[in-house]
């Protein structure tokens, strides 16, 4: 939210620097995220002066050139050379010196001094779009005889400046999302600190009195619940045009663009006390009724934008007696808009339901300046004070008449909020003593009633506006904010508690296998857990009835929590192939949610799961080539490799895990590894169907370990040292012509059940396929590390477990020694 500081100080008369208001705002609470100066015209014509033509000759080179001397008001002329048609002597005009900069749309251009056709150019005289002014480019601008030569043309042209803040409203202080809400928290600062003696002031309203009652509108309101409240009141007689300069500065200062009067008074009214306002054309009002409610479902409806919309029967309305003209508190409609032929008008002011308006307004996507307002918590109480206030600038402004009496429906007062809060609870919550008469002076300045005090405690009348204050510990909050977080100061008192950590401890461990991957050429990507519903519902892998689905959700395509980080992992992908990266390695810790089929938990919370899973993905070439390194695809084996290197890590072999094919559709070839039936991690190759969803047109390798499985089964691993082997281990290499279907798990296991003592280590180094081995035949190159603890190994002892492997494996898996 941006606050003019020229503006702010119509409501509190101060002349403080802009920087030390800033630093104050902060410390109550208004943090501001950025500061910017800011001038009607763009660079606020630094460097340019009011000059006056002395001379005015034909360039001797040139037919549409002329040579002037200008006199800036210092002791010599300046001679430039200028194109103009009209520029003559005796003139007045604008002068940009060598060494001013103008700035021209969002370009820039730097006067400098040189020549032109052999003659002398030491500046420039400017045309009024060259400054910023308009438009016109057709000559040099010519000003009134009398102004002064010498004179700055930002005084000259009476250049607006300020200074803005951009401050970063939390969304329960929407009592300050207005440059009177700011003013009133800063004067309280102020008065607190004696740096300043009145409070914020709104200008008066006193004198609104309406001129006739010829054009009223007749308000009903169907739906009290959704509009509490309802004011308004017609002008007739209008003349809708542009802004008076004042006006459009403010609304420009804080990045509005200026419409036209209507328009920018309920903009202005809006950021001036924080209550939108609307105004309708009043001849476009059917039945002249203004009818508050609800359209039956699947109503068809034209905004502002020029967009058709589906109405909700939920979403409130402002209708005429035929058809409806604003989504209530949220966005105009077409039809009954303002225009430049408008006449009179209905101006409205109202206090909607904060739920209904957030709802209506994600319902349909459109984020305003009033719904942000409303569906944060408006005042109802400044309903009325706004109405008049910008019924009296229309008036003033636009002209025409005030022609009906206000209206003003309010069957069910609001209720000021009512809070007891005790020194005591002050005292002890801010961690220091506050003097009771300071804490009573800073309430009052807040606007708070003091209704009631005895026993150590206050009894508070908290105003409607303040959405915020529902509690003691918010009235505390109050109370430190304005007395300042920096006075309470910090006790040099050190405390500690002693901690037991739960093993294993889980941060440490995600930080190791981070290290370790990131130390292994993967990056870290974090995406976002809200997916579209469609990527489960038609996969084939997910259960569509698990889906944890949001109820008002930002738009279709974020509208479940995710089930699985392959989504998006995909799509980080083919976000980085479209950037020429094609050779990817990535990795994702991240929690997936899912709903308990059978939850009826009457703790809802028991309904549904969250755990937390890491993901890996690979893709395009193992590097980059260069002149000694040659780059090959990304295989199967480099995602597998991956998994169980971090399962390794965390001191869980992958050999006595039980390995299998996976179930998964997303998987074109898959390895699972799993302990008593439960799958503890997975790897494969993702199907082209699955790819083609997100256009990626390479072969990507996907990785998937269940991390809080993980955790449980290494939560009671013990981590052993022993001494390095006294006695040489020994290799024994057989070849194997197996059956296809015969997987190498089964051969590791079969050695290792067969050869429990001396047998260390199995692996496969070579696989070879051919027609000459047989039909549905291959051949398994198959190494054996063998050792004894207690004593060198003999020939004899090492043919003799050979032997027995190889007896083994004929038997039991008809395998042929090559």
């Amino acid at each position: 939210m941006k606050i003019s500081y020229n503006w702010l100080k119509e409501y509190l008369q101060i002349d403080l620097d802009p920087h030390k208001v800033a630093e104050i705002l902060t410390g109550i609470g208004l943090e501001i995220e950025g500061t910017e100066e800011w001038e009607s015209v763009k660079g606020g014509f630094k460097g340019v002066i009011i000059g006056e033509v002395l001379t005015c000759k034909k360039h001797p080179g040139a037919d549409k050139l002329f040579v002037t001397t200008v006199n800036i008001g210092s002791p010599e002329p300046l001679h430039i050379v200028c194109g103009a048609p009209n520029v003559a002597a005796g003139q007045k005009v604008p002068v940009a010196p060598a060494g001013t900069i103008l700035y021209y749309g969002d370009q820039n251009l730097e006067i400098k001094k040189s020549k032109i056709r052999g003659e002398l150019s030491e500046g420039m005289i400017c045309a009024e779009d060259e400054l910023g002014l308009g438009d016109l480019h057709e000559g040099i601008m010519v000003l009134d005889g009398k102004a002064e030569p010498g004179t700055p043309a930002s005084e000259y042209f009476n250049i607006a400046k300020d200074f803005v803040f951009e401050i970063g409203l939390t969304p329960n202080r929407i009592d300050s999302g207005s440059h009177f809400g700011a003013a009133r928290d800063l004067a309280a600062y102020l008065i607190l600190n004696g740096e300043h003696k009145r409070k914020a002031s709104l200008p008066s309203v006193d004198s609104f009195k309406p001129d006739n009652s010829d054009n009223p509108c007749k308000v009903i309101v169907e739906n009290t619940t959704d509009c509490p409240r309802y004011t308004g009141v017609t002008i007739s007689g209008i003349t809708v045009s542009e802004s008076p300069d004042w006006l459009k500065n403010r609304l420009r200062a804080i990045g509005m663009n200026p419409i036209n009067n209507v328009v920018d008074i309920t903009n202005f009214v809006q950021h001036e006390i924080g209550q939108p306002l609307h105004a309708f054309d009043a001849d476009k009002i059917e039945g002249k009724k203004v009818i508050i409610k609800n359209l039956p479902d699947k109503s068809r409806f034209i905004t502002l934008d020029g967009v058709e919309r589906s109405l909700s029967s939920k979403d409130l309305m402002i209708c005429n007696a035929v058809e409806g003209m604003c989504i209530a508190g949220v966005f105009g409609g077409i039809r009954s808009g303002v225009t430049e032929s408008t006449k009179n008008i209905f101006l409205e002011s109202a206090y909607f339901n904060p739920v209904s308006i957030r709802k209506t307004s994600k319902r349909h996507g459109l984020q305003t300046d009033a719904s942000f307002r409303f569906e944060r918590g408006a005042d109802p109480n400044i309903t009325l004070w706004a109405l008049k206030r910008a019924a009296m600038l229309l008036r003033e402004i636009a002209g025409g008449q005030i022609s009906s009496d206000i209206v003003d429906i309010y069957p069910e007062k609001i209720p000021d909020v009512t809070i007891e809060v005790s020194y005591r609870n002050i005292d002890r919550l801010i961690g220091k003593h506050i003097d009771q008469e300071i804490v009573k002076k800073i309430l009052t300045l807040l606007d708070i009633i003091i209704k009631n005090e005895g026993n150590g405690k206050l009894l508070l009348e908290i105003p409607a506006g303040r959405v915020d204050v529902h509690r003691e510990a918010d009235v505390i909050e109050e109370v430190l904010r304005i007395y300042g977080y920096n006075n309470v100061e910090i006790n040099n008192h050190v405390k500690s508690t002693l901690t037991y950590t739960e093993k294993p401890d889980k941060e440490k461990i995600v930080n190791t296998i981070s290290d370790l991957l990131t130390a292994n050429g993967y990056t870290e990507i974090m995406c976002n857990s809200l997916n579209p519903a469609w990527w489960y519902e038609e996969s084939g892998d997910f259960v569509s009835g698990q889906l944890v689905r949001l109820a008002n959700p930002l738009s279709s395509d974020l509208n479940v929590m995710r089930q699985s980080l392959l989504y998006g992992g995909l799509t980080s992908i083919i976000w980085n192939i479209n950037r020429q990266c094609t050779d990817l390695r990535m990795y994702e810790f991240g929690n997936c949610y899912f709903k308990r089929e059978k939850g009826n938990s009457a703790d809802v919370t028991h309904n549904y799961l969250e755990k937390t899973v890491l993901d890996l993905f690979i893709t395009g070439n193992t590097g980059k080539p260069a002149w000694n390194y040659t780059a090959n695809p990304t295989d199967f084996f480099h995602i597998k490799s991956a998994v169980e290197m971090i399962l390794t890590r965390l001191g869980i072999k992958p050999e006595t895990l039980t390995m299998n094919e996976s179930e998964k559709k997303y998987f074109a070839e898959s390895l699972t590894y799993s302990y008593n039936n439960i799958q503890v991690a997975g790897a494969g190759r993702i199907a082209k169907s699955y790819l083609i969803q997100f256009d990626i047109s390479q072969d990507v390798y996907y990785g998937h370990i269940e991390w809080d499985f993980v955790l449980k089964l290494i939560k009671n691993n013990i981590i052993l040292y022993r001494d390095l082997p006294k006695y040489p281990s020994v290799r024994r290499d057989l070849a194997l012509l197996l059956d296809r279907s015969i997987k190498f798990a089964q051969v590791r296991e079969i050695a290792f059940r067969t050869e429990r003592n001396l047998l260390k280590e199995v692996d496969l180094f070579d696989v070879y396929e051919s027609e000459n081995l047989g039909k549905n035949k291959k051949s398994y190159a198959v190494s054996f590390i063998l050792r004894d603890d207690l004593k060198t190994l003999t020939d004899k002892g090492i043919d003799k477990v050979m032997n027995n492997l190889v007896t083994v494996y004929q038997k039991e898996l008809g395998a042929q020694i090559r």
